[in-house]
């Protein structure tokens, strides 16, 4: 049977402290100013890497260390995410799939933890009703991959469910792990979850190079109409990636989301990046992805223009994740791996999506109902909107942030 998170699993994981903990060691691959990458930046055409960044200097601690609360000021919880994006709750479970590669050992554990110290509800064994199943590629039980070590992607799976548990609460999450980052391996757990698994929803924090194989791999693993795929537009500054490039998916960019008082919404967010590049949410435009035909307010690229929406990426207003198998407990993290489950648990949150369409197309009908990011950059590019925000559609936070449900419903 497939691993399922219940309620005493809660109280387990609170009562057993560290005793999860791993013999890896926390991967700590490429630095940046202030953080530094969960995975190993290096990717090809064929080879993925995981948009994870953890933010340093943040003192890892346990649950039982913080008596089972969540941390106060060490990351965003649900809490926040709410308020920022004006999210509404439902009770109804849609299937949230997020694909990741290597086995994450204590991905039930962890979750489990987190949903308590969050103090989110406790699953309901005859619903299934946000629980957690971890799956192998082809969506059975069993076998599962290798364990991740010290690849980082353990992170990256702890980060993907937090992140659809605190949107989508009665959200039912699937975890299928690939064999490797290989974009084949990934590309399989993306099909198992739309036809084994019958997600609404499947995010996929990775990326890899656009290439000329992207029309091939569009239609092998990531062209599934009557489901929100999402995926992560990249980490480091104005650039494309695949399979944010694909013309099938929604391409999540990302944001520096802060506190505001002086607005009426009480936040403000600017794109993640700076005008000389180098870090920041990915974007641009596509040299071998065809436009799809619902993209507006892209005029000087004549093929697929990343990105579509965004959502707070930065690590330094990133999200509190709950990691013990290659991380310390509670850590700060951020990158696009943090956009795109989000996304993907709106989109099932909004449960608007019909057979036959591409969940990618609903928020250029909806642009009223998301937050316009006008301000920032991410690199220097021609045309200048691929890089930089303006009024309207813009690469890096595409036609802007969640407002509520709305935008993302049929």
């Amino acid at each position: 049977m497939a691993r399922t998170i219940l309620a005493a699993a809660a109280a387990m994981a609170l009562a057993g402290g560290s005793a999860g903990l791993a013999a890896a060691a926390p991967a700590a691959h490429s630095t940046g100013p202030g953080y530094h990458h969960a995975c190993a930046v290096k990717h090809s055409a064929t080879v993925a890497s995981c948009l994870v960044l953890i933010e340093n200097g943040i003192k890892q601690q346990t649950a039982a260390q913080l008596g089972g609360f969540a941390p106060t000021g060490d990351g965003y919880g649900r809490p926040t995410l709410v308020k920022a994006y004006a999210l509404t709750s439902s009770s109804k479970v849609e299937n949230v799939a997020v694909v990741d590669a290597y086995n994450d050992p204590n991905a039930v554990s962890d979750l489990a933890t987190y949903r308590s110290s969050w103090n989110l509800p406790a699953c309901n064994a005859s619903t299934e009703s946000g629980c957690l199943t971890v799956t192998n590629q082809n969506g059975a039980a069993s076998p599962l991959p290798a364990d991740s070590g010290s690849t980082g992607w353990a992170t990256e799976e702890s980060l993907d469910v937090d992140m659809v548990a605190a949107v989508c609460p009665h959200c039912h999450i699937f975890l299928v792990e690939a064999n490797s980052a290989s974009i084949s391996d990934l590309g399989t757990a993306v099909n198992s979850a739309v036809s084994v698994l019958h997600a609404e929803a499947v995010s996929n924090s990775y990326g890899a190079s656009d290439s000329s194989s992207d029309s091939t791999y569009d239609a092998d693993y990531y062209n599934h109409s009557g489901v929100a795929v999402t995926a992560s537009a990249g980490d480091d500054g104005y650039g494309v990636s695949y399979p944010a490039a694909s013309q099938y998916v929604t391409a999540v960019g990302g944001t520096t989301l802060t506190k505001d008082t002086s607005v009426s919404r009480g936040w403000k967010e600017t794109v993640w990046g700076h005008s000389y590049g180098g870090e920041g949410t990915g974007s641009g435009c596509s040299t071998f992805e065809a436009k799809p035909t619902w993209q507006t307010g892209s005029s000087g690229c004549s093929g697929r223009t990343d990105n579509d929406v965004a959502s707070d990426a930065n690590p330094n207003t990133g999200v509190a994740v709950y990691d013990t198998y290659d991380q310390g407990g509670w850590l700060k993290v951020g990158g696009t791996s943090v956009s795109s489950p989000t996304i993907a648990a709106i989109f099932a949150l909004a449960n608007s999506i019909k057979a036959g369409t591409y969940p990618s197309s609903y928020p250029y009908s909806h642009t009223s109902d998301l937050f316009d990011v006008t301000s920032g950059a991410n690199g220097t590019c021609s045309p200048t909107y691929l890089c930089h925000a303006r009024a309207g559609y813009d690469g890096p936070t595409g036609l802007g942030t969640p407002d509520g449900l709305a935008a993302f419903r049929s």
